[in-house]
């Protein structure tokens, strides 16, 4: 009996992930209180940010909210934060989970106005270079004046929409019908090639509009959350920030728009793959048949969308409340006058959104441990001890570095309060104070596309409901980023060296 019941707690724990896999966060949780007790807190800080990482590495084997979850318990438990410290951290990001809250609701309640309008743009733009860098190009455009968070939960709705109207055909189902399309046991063998060749397509899209959110974000006081921090303590206004900055920003973005373009033309890193054309077929006869019977109240109901999403974005363009807020209003507005009463239809359009919430907790429990144990305390004495000429470019690689593992809000935010102190006590110009301050804003913005935990924005796509359904795991992640990361890391170093 005590052999069967430690099976099936065996088997019960993280369910079907690998076993391998389980071996191993049993592994970091027996590890943990070894190097916390008998090596240093210092130490084992270190190892649970690797160990997080290692999960979200693993996001497609199990989602990282049940073992990131077990090592946040565990740091808790062993002192390396406290739950004050991570409710302060809560509290501090609280917009940003407010904004995942009602924002990525109310856009679930547009993905007919987005199914209708990015059919019209992936039917009527037959060249995949040009659809590329339109994606990257309004995901930067649009992140400037927005929200990444925002603008990707945009693309992430319409492709899932696109994949979930193709997989129902291919499966041999009614593609309006609310059927599943995450299993292929039904798909019919003729599809399946197409089927892999769309996924590749949609990857490729969504990695330019990730990379656009970043590309945009870093120009505008607006467009990323430290950009507001810098510049409050700048004392910078939106114009001023924009002009600050954009010695470095604007030649980033158009180098990265230029690295969209050869990715594509070159089809390197995973990029390069074309529309299959029974796909495209397929989203034709579906967009051609929703025109052909589409009723009256469904065309008001298309109305009324795209006057929430005109309201969406003047809200967000003057800052009229905080992003989440006017998320909320959109769900007001568009299911009161759409037809939506029950509360069923309305808690579906919280589903994808909240496990990501649930997950940003656990990864600011892991900031509130790099806070209290100063992990980034030493990097940041050593930047700040060498000669002045050098410090700027330092100060976006350690920024870059550091955000890529970490939170690039977090890291703003420790490395501008150090920063301004310094400049406070007399050590430092305000002319340089200002080069700093970019590099700051700079470096936590453009390296950090490098890992999907370096920005919020790539994060909540690695953890999406597309992610799965196109195979956009972590690594592949990495690997399709590496090329914007060397080009938007070193483009961006040399600014803020020789251009300020």
């Amino acid at each position: 009996m005590s052999g069967s019941m430690a099976q099936a707690f065996a088997h019960n724990f993280l369910g079907h992930s690998p076993r391998w896999y389980k071996t191993s966060i049993v592994a970091f949780l027996l590890l943990n209180p070894l190097l916390f007790f008998y090596v240093s807190p210092v130490v084992a800080g270190w190892c649970l940010v690797i160990e997080f990482i290692f999960t979200l590495a693993m996001a497609l084997k199990c989602y990282p909210l049940m073992p990131g979850g077990l090592l946040l318990v565990e740091a808790l438990l062993l002192g390396m934060t406290t739950p004050q410290a991570l409710y302060d951290e809560l509290v501090h990001n609280f917009p940003v989970i407010l904004l995942l809250m009602f924002m990525v609701a109310g856009i679930y309640f547009m993905k007919e106005l987005l199914l209708f309008l990015f059919s019209r743009l992936l039917l009527g733009v037959r060249s995949k270079v040009l659809l590329g860098l339109l994606f990257c190009f309004l995901s930067a455009f649009l992140s400037a004046f927005l929200d990444a968070l925002t603008v990707t939960a945009v693309i992430i709705s319409a492709a899932v929409g696109f994949y979930s109207v193709y997989h129902r055909v291919a499966s041999g189902n009614d593609p309006r019908q609310d059927s599943g399309y995450s299993d292929d046991e039904q798909l019919q063998p003729l599809h399946r090639d197409d089927l892999e060749q769309f996924r590749a397509f949609l990857r490729s899209l969504l990695m330019h509009g990730a990379v656009g959110t970043a590309l945009g974000g870093v120009c505008t006081l607006v467009g990323e959350p430290q950009n507001l921090l810098i510049g409050h303590e700048m004392g910078w206004h939106f114009v001023e920030f924009f002009s600050q900055v954009a010695p470095v920003s604007l030649p980033v973005l158009g180098a990265g728009l230029v690295t969209c373009v050869l990715l594509e033309k070159l089809r390197w890193f995973g990029y390069g793959t074309l529309l299959p054309k029974n796909v495209r077929q397929v989203l034709a006869n579906y967009a051609a048949e929703d025109n052909a019977k589409r009723t009256a109240s469904q065309r008001a109901a298309l109305l009324v969308q795209g006057l929430a999403a005109l309201v969406l974005i003047v809200g967000l363009a003057l800052h009229v409340a905080e992003v989440g807020l006017i998320g909320l209003l959109v769900i007001v507005l568009i299911t009161a006058f759409t037809g939506i009463t029950d509360e069923h239809r309305v808690g579906n359009a919280f589903k994808d959104a909240m496990p990501f919430t649930a997950l940003l907790v656990v990864f600011f429990a892991v900031v509130a441990v790099i806070h209290q144990q100063q992990l980034f305390t030493p990097l940041i004495q050593w930047v700040l001890a060498l000669p002045a000429d050098q410090q700027p470019g330092m100060l976006f690689i350690a920024n870059g570095v550091l955000s890529a593992i970490s939170d690039n809000v977090f890291v703003a935010t420790i490395y501008i309060t150090e920063v301004k102190q310094a400049f406070i006590s007399g050590q430092m110009s305000r002319e340089h104070f200002e080069a700093l301050a970019i590099a700051i804003n700079t470096g936590t913005n453009l390296p950090s596309v490098a890992t999907p935990n370096g920005q919020a924005a790539f994060l909540f796509l690695l953890t999406s409901a597309i992610a799965p359904l196109v195979r956009l795991s972590y690594g592949r992640m990495v690997w399709m980023a590496l090329p914007y990361t060397v080009v938007m890391g070193t483009l961006g170093w040399y600014g803020v060296t020789y251009w300020l």
